[in-house]
């Protein structure tokens, strides 16, 4: 189910507009500059920035970018320094909400994000209010009509690369993998020339919970548009099992 819903959710965001694909951009560029400032420019040698160069690939992000992001992290020393902060809250009907973000301004970040959730009749709560109710892990998708192999033999690369489970949807294919297994996955998948719609190491709802009031997902959908469009947000995570319908 988890798959079907990151999959469709994925389409609506690329099918939303361009400028969508400048903020996912922004949202990876950020995120390859921590990578590199902690832990040096070399992928090989930096797993956290091999997650995210798999996760910019996914996006179609060009690698000439990708690379001129690297090089610009590593040499400008008195660069933007980035904090990682991360809140905790409920939506409508207490769908659980988890945020991060990237930010140079930690007051004017918690500001908007406390903003969004009150907007949305939601409230932030203490750190772990939600989090236990997610659990971290690689995840994969793939759309069917571009991969070639059947669902078995897809299954088995993923499976002898060190995947944990693999889910086969209406129109796509999950993988899950345990976060220090996540880049093993993306690199046979590589090898075995297998496009992924999405690739990262991401939050995932231990249940999902579903909306039936119109008005409830009207305010949940205004906190989460209003933290799309702020540029220190680099990750939403809810256990909203979204259907298409109410939106």
């Amino acid at each position: 189910m988890s798959g079907h819903s990151k999959f469709a959710n994925i389409k609506h965001k690329k099918e939303k507009n361009d400028a969508a694909k400048g903020k996912i951009f922004t949202i990876i560029g950020r995120e390859i500059a921590v990578a590199v400032k902690e832990g040096g420019p070399d992928p090989a040698n930096n797993y956290k920035l091999a997650t995210v160069i798999a996760k910019a690939k996914a996006n179609n992000m060009p690698n000439d970018t990708i690379e001129r992001g690297i090089k610009k992290a590593a040499g400008e020393d008195g660069s933007v320094v980035y904090e990682q902060v991360t809140y905790e809250g409920y939506g409508p009907n207490g769908i659980a909400i988890i945020v991060e973000a990237l930010t140079d301004n930690k007051n004017r970040t918690a500001a908007n994000v406390r903003s969004a959730f009150t907007k949305g009749q939601g409230n932030i709560g203490t750190q772990g209010c939600v989090s236990f109710m997610f659990d971290n892990k690689g995840q994969i998708i793939i759309d069917k009509e571009d991969c070639e192999l059947s669902a078995d033999d897809l299954m088995m690369v993923a499976l002898d690369a060190g995947a944990e489970d693999f889910n086969e949807e209406e129109e796509s294919y999950e993988i899950l993998t345990s976060p220090e297994g996540f880049m093993d996955v993306v690199k046979a998948l590589e090898e075995n020339k297998i496009p992924t719609v999405s690739a990262e190491v991401t939050m995932i709802p231990q249940n999902y919970v579903s909306l039936t009031d119109e008005t409830a997902v009207k305010n949940l959908n205004r906190t989460l548009d209003l933290l799309d469009d702020d540029d220190d947000v680099q990750n939403v995570y809810t256990n909203w099992e979204e259907e298409d319908e109410l939106r």
